[in-house]
């Protein structure tokens, strides 16, 4: 898309710093990082959403997620990394563009997710979980 600046990343028509590139997949610096470190995770073809990224795309971007979080730890000596993956506005995803987010975890980074913990009524979970499986196409 021409106005994606993710896609203008991967033609090279906005500088980046690159962790990793292959036919698949593009990581690079996030430019306004959580912790220092911070990589995105891209796949080079355009999708708005996960929902459209193939299997093999999307399992390329979680390997190397994975990947580029234990080297994270190793280099800058972080305890953990988070790999977050927002899909949708309202999920906070603001480049609309999929995009897998690793960031480099310390014990006392003081970032919080703020989780909130629901409960489900008796019953109300497994009534839930089916009208998922109703919809779920795989």
């Amino acid at each position: 898309m021409s106005d994606c600046i993710f896609c203008k990343i991967v033609e090279g028509e906005i500088p980046s710093v690159k962790i990793y590139e292959d036919d698949l997949v593009l990581a690079f610096m996030d430019i306004s990082p959580i912790n220092k470190g911070h990589i995105l995770v891209i796949p080079k073809e355009h999708h708005p959403a996960s929902s459209t990224i193939s299997e093999a795309t999307a399992g390329r971007m979680f390997h190397i997620g994975s990947k580029t979080g234990v080297a994270l730890r190793r280099a800058l000596d972080y305890d953990g990394f988070n790999l977050h993956l927002a899909d949708g506005a309202c999920a906070g995803q603001v480049v609309m563009h999929a995009h897998l987010h690793v960031v480099p975890r310390g014990v006392e980074d003081g970032f919080h997710w703020n989780w909130r913990h629901l409960k489900y009524a008796d019953g109300e979970a497994a009534e839930t979980a089916e009208k998922i499986i109703a919809k779920l196409k795989i």
